[in-house]
């Protein structure tokens, strides 16, 4: 066997790993599609990519211990909702365990009847392309059918900390 795939060969510790990863900062979205009984649901992601712009393809996982995991594999659409840096208690109220997240937020039904939520920097508006088992973690990878942005600071999370995205 390859020493780079006989995977006894490493003992990687799973926290160390996320604080090395931590070292590479990422956009903070907001993964939103509906239940299977049509209620909105989303989850705080910064695991997306752009893939493919021709077609136009972005990727995002999701954990396979999630609730929701189910909820979106079987619909046949979801948005990416970019953070803006004023929406911090946004990330920080889809990654908790609240279950009625959307009580309260101004958002708009997008392709498939997917929630788009007002204010981010970005959005996008998929439907499922495929889901790829990933480890722990499913990959949905999505053809983008609509998408907007704005002149907004996008969150950024990078070493535990969520912060604005710095330019200049």
């Amino acid at each position: 066997m390859n020493a780079m795939t006989d995977t006894k060969e490493f003992d990687i510790d799973p926290a160390a790993l996320r604080q090395t990863l931590s070292c590479f900062p990422t956009g903070v979205a907001i993964a939103t599609t509906r239940s299977r009984t049509g209620e909105p649901i989303g989850v705080t992601i910064s695991s997306f990519n752009s893939v493919s712009m021709n077609p136009p393809l972005i990727l995002w996982s999701l954990a396979r211990k999630a609730g929701s995991l189910a909820e979106y594999k079987a619909h046949p659409g979801f948005a990416i909702n970019i953070l803006s840096a004023d929406q911090s208690h946004l990330c920080k109220l889809f990654a908790s365990p609240e279950r009625d997240r959307f009580s309260g937020l101004e958002w708009i039904e997008g392709a498939h009847g997917v929630p788009c939520l007002a204010g981010c920097a970005a959005a996008l508006e998929c439907e499922t392309h495929a889901v790829h088992e990933g480890g722990d973690h499913e990959i949905f990878i999505g053809r983008v059918l609509a998408h907007t942005n704005s002149d907004k600071t996008p969150l950024a999370f990078g070493k535990g900390q969520l912060g604005a995205f710095a330019v200049g």
